[in-house]
């Protein structure tokens, strides 16, 4: 068995990374500093590694014979102005679309990195308690979706020996020391569209000369609503989202243009499929119904649905258990947020198992979630439940 415990001086580097990262947070594909410091540990460490996938780093840890397995932490910070009030909270920022926003850890990255640096110096420390290769896969932009598509495009797995399985965790606020899985579908496919409207510009008291495309957008906005309450079945699942919605300058002009930017979630590929084709059949048709051009509808950006192999999933599991205890590994239904993540294992056609462990303190009723400017795991038992996580999880195919 790989040792999980944490010397003191293990944990004081663990606690002094996180805060380090939490502090410093990048945009996606914008991760230089995160980048230099992840190597400069892997350095420490005494782990090869090189780039992918523009800001991404990989680290492989070969010790003789047996599985080789991968895990993946994310890297990238979010456009949000943090408000947690603690000394080492985030002043960065960083350029968004011609803007300079600021930038924080609003999704709990900096804990993966932390974990799996943590979880790397620990396995590599113990070259007697295992055997295989261990490929450590520090990923950035999964908040833009584009980071796990960037490395195997720039040849991840042409470069890195290809695993049995890829492994991965992200911090979510349930109580602090638990994990959190489901097999099979996991979390949701995410699609992501512009639509831009076009309408015929005229005074605001000439409404008679115009195509109004506001009017339009709101009855697009309303109709989209019934592709879930009237169209999908009541036990399967979908969201339809209108995030923005954009048009005029002055009040008394009635605007040439509305623009519209959707977010879709579901969790099988037929339900996506009727989803999209729906959403473009109402688009149509209402600018058809108010005499407008036909609109553009443009992909902003996907999310693969992320599933975890049954039974591969269940041998981590039954790991993540022996490593926590029965009543801290809790199976729970599938989430509608999304990650890029599957598309690692997907590019190879391999299994993937992927984790929530726990950042809300255990009388904490109501904790911030993900992408709050509030959103602050508590570092004890958290950061050490992550390390310990991926330890036994890797140990369950590498392990004496």
């Amino acid at each position: 068995m790989i040792n999980t415990d944490l010397s003191t001086q293990a944990r004081e580097k663990m606690i002094s990374t996180y805060r380090h990262l939490h502090q410093n947070p990048e945009l996606s594909m914008q991760e230089y500093k995160t980048q230099e410091f992840i190597e400069k540990g892997l350095d420490d460490i005494g782990l090869e590694h090189f780039r992918c996938g523009g800001t991404g780093v990989v680290a492989i840890d070969k010790n003789g014979e047996g599985p080789t397995v991968a895990f993946r932490a994310d890297t990238d910070g979010l456009p949000i102005e943090e408000q947690t009030g603690v000394e080492y909270a985030s002043t960065s920022t960083g350029e968004l679309d011609g803007a300079t926003v600021p930038v924080m850890h609003g999704c709990g990255h900096d804990s993966h990195v932390t974990a799996a640096l943590t979880a790397a110096r620990l396995i590599h420390g113990q070259r007697d308690a295992w055997s295989g290769t261990i490929v450590w896969i520090f990923q950035p932009a999964e908040e833009t979706a584009e980071g796990s598509r960037a490395m195997v495009a720039d040849g991840l797995w042409d470069k890195a020996p290809k695993p049995e399985i890829v492994l991965g965790q992200h911090v979510f606020p349930f109580e602090s020391g638990t994990l959190h899985y489901t097999l099979n579908a996991a979390m949701a496919a995410a699609d992501a569209l512009k639509i831009t409207l076009y309408g015929e510009q005229a005074h605001g008291s000439q409404p008679q000369d115009s195509i109004d495309p506001i009017v339009l957008g709101a009855h697009i906005v309303t109709r989209l609503q019934t592709i879930v309450g009237r169209e999908v079945a009541p036990l399967d699942s979908a969201v339809v989202t209108v995030g923005t919605f954009n048009s005029g300058l002055k009040e008394n002009i009635i605007p040439d243009r509305a623009e519209l930017k959707l977010n879709i979630r579901t969790l099988t590929p037929d339900v996506r499929e009727h989803v999209l084709a729906s959403i473009t059949r109402i688009v149509n048709a209402e600018a058809e119904a108010s005499g407008a051009p036909k609109p553009d509808i443009e992909e902003i950006y996907t999310f693969p649905q992320l599933k975890n192999h049954p039974e591969e999933g269940a041998k981590v599991a039954a790991a993540l258990r022996a490593e926590l205890g029965e009543d801290k590994v809790i199976e729970t239904p599938p989430l509608m947020g999304s990650e890029d993540f599957g598309h690692l294992a997907d590019s190879i056609d391999v299994p993937s198992m992927f984790w929530f462990f726990g950042g809300a303190a255990a009388d904490d009723a109501n904790p911030a979630k993900n992408h709050s400017p509030r959103f602050l795991p508590v570092e004890d038992p958290t950061l050490e439940t992550g390390v310990r996580a991926a330890i036994a999880a890797i140990g369950a195919y590498v392990a004496r």
